[in-house]
């Protein structure tokens, strides 16, 4: 077998491992990098002939304003490092990506450890020979290692000690949330949560306003801004997910993709006015984001109830743009995403601080024991789709109530 053959051997198994199973956008990225490794030797890959050639971006792709290949390309780095310390460990091929380079390299295990007088010695492909190092050395770093590992364990026990004393520094979960998120626990893929991520133009010492895709040069967007109740969301998500011994990814919706939406569990957070990844995967039907066409409130977001029942409104309305915030509506949608394997949930109001508002009732026990009440959900049974429509009374800029208003429940697919 040839070497390349070997390379490509390499290749398929760290794609068909465990820890790319659930990403066919790395898997494909990992592909791609390698076809171009071993057909093109030498030849240092680019950032936008990686966003035009494998990620299907248009030719007028600037890597200043998407970072969307740094970001795929710095999660494969990862995942590959993550496969050699765990089921590859053995491998007598080994791939990297080396930082600052958008090339992936092949090295040989037996290299790592062999080398040539002749040939220098650099870290970053080789290691020392133990028979090179003083024994005074090796005496030095076995009594560190020795330390290191008595002071470890001691912090071990000394945390398991006190958990033992005060059960209140183990956080778990109460039933409730865990019935309401076990959809976005299966699987060895964390879940993703994928803020709003609005384009603006300008800058905040001379003022900014939405982008306007009719009249706006595209290097000009400044796509890194979300709201202030996004970022409080995301801060509650993280807590409970903590106390389901549960690890988020966050991504803002400017670099999340349609091949991300087919693979992983996914949690919205933000309405479709700004992130805008919302209107290419299906979201909410019964309770849907709309901006008013007529009237005083013309151009102005809402939710509009697709079929209102008795007493309910056509659309619901934050307050006044010209007044005070005191009053916001939000949306909970929860249903299976692009891949029936999969799940999404929509957290969304009309203004952040909706948004923020629908985030906390759903972290909230009281809240989601009433949820899974009005849905016929008991703690160990399995959540159906539903939309929910929550009334959200805001403070000076904070959400102090959050009140349940109508439901939906929906067919299962």
């Amino acid at each position: 077998m040839s070497e390349q053959d070997l390379y490509l051997r390499q290749v398929e198994k760290v794609a068909n491992s465990g820890v790319l199973h659930s990403s066919e956008s790395l898997r494909r990225l990992l592909r791609y990098l390698a076809r171009h490794a071993l057909t093109h030797p030498g030849s240092p890959l680019k950032e936008y002939q990686i966003a035009t050639e494998e990620f299907g971006r248009p030719p007028e792709f600037d890597p200043a304003v998407d970072s969307m290949v740094r970001v795929q390309v710095g999660r494969l780095r990862s995942k590959i490092a993550e496969y050699y310390a765990t089921e590859g460990a053995e491998d007598p091929i080994r791939l990297e990506v080396p930082k600052g380079t958008y090339t992936l390299a092949f090295r040989h295990r037996e290299s790592e450890v062999h080398t040539r007088p002749s040939e220098p010695v650099t870290p970053e492909a080789h290691h020392v020979s133990p028979a090179a190092v003083p024994r005074a050395w090796i005496v030095a770093v076995t009594a560190l290692s020795v330390l290191l590992a008595v002071t470890l364990a001691a912090l071990y026990f000394t945390r398991r000690g006190a958990s033992a004393a005060n059960p209140a520094n183990e956080q778990i979960a109460p039933p409730a949330l865990r019935a309401f998120w076990k959809p976005f626990l299966i699987g060895p893929e964390e879940p993703w949560v994928v803020f709003s991520n609005a384009a603006f133009i300008g800058r905040p010492e001379t003022g900014m306003r939405y982008f306007n895709s009719a009249r706006d040069p595209k290097n000009a967007v400044w796509d890194h801004y979300t709201g202030v109740g996004e970022v409080l969301a995301v801060h509650n998500l993280d807590l409970v997910f903590g106390s389901l011994h549960r690890n988020l990814r966050v991504k803002r919706g400017s670099l999340f993709s349609l091949d991300d939406a087919q693979n992983n569990n996914l949690i919205f957070v933000g309405s479709p006015s700004e992130n805008l990844t919302l209107l290419e995967i299906p979201g909410s039907h019964e309770f849907v984001f709309q901006r008013v066409d007529s009237g005083p409130r013309k151009g102005d977001l809402a939710v509009a109830n697709i079929h209102p029942l008795p007493g309910e409104a056509k659309f619901y309305l934050a307050s006044l743009s010209s007044s005070p915030l005191t009053e916001d509506f939000a949306v909970i949608a929860f249903g299976p995403g692009l891949n029936p394997a999969h799940s999404v949930l929509i957290i969304a109001g009309t203004t952040t601080f909706g948004t923020q508002g629908a985030v906390e009732y759903v972290c909230r026990q009281d809240a989601v024991e009433q949820l899974l009440r009005r849905l016929s959900v008991s703690h160990s049974g399995d959540l159906k789709p539903f939309e929910a429509l929550l009334h959200v009374k805001v403070a000076k800029g904070v959400p102090v109530e959050s009140e349940l208003i109508s439901l939906r429940k929906l067919a299962s697919p």
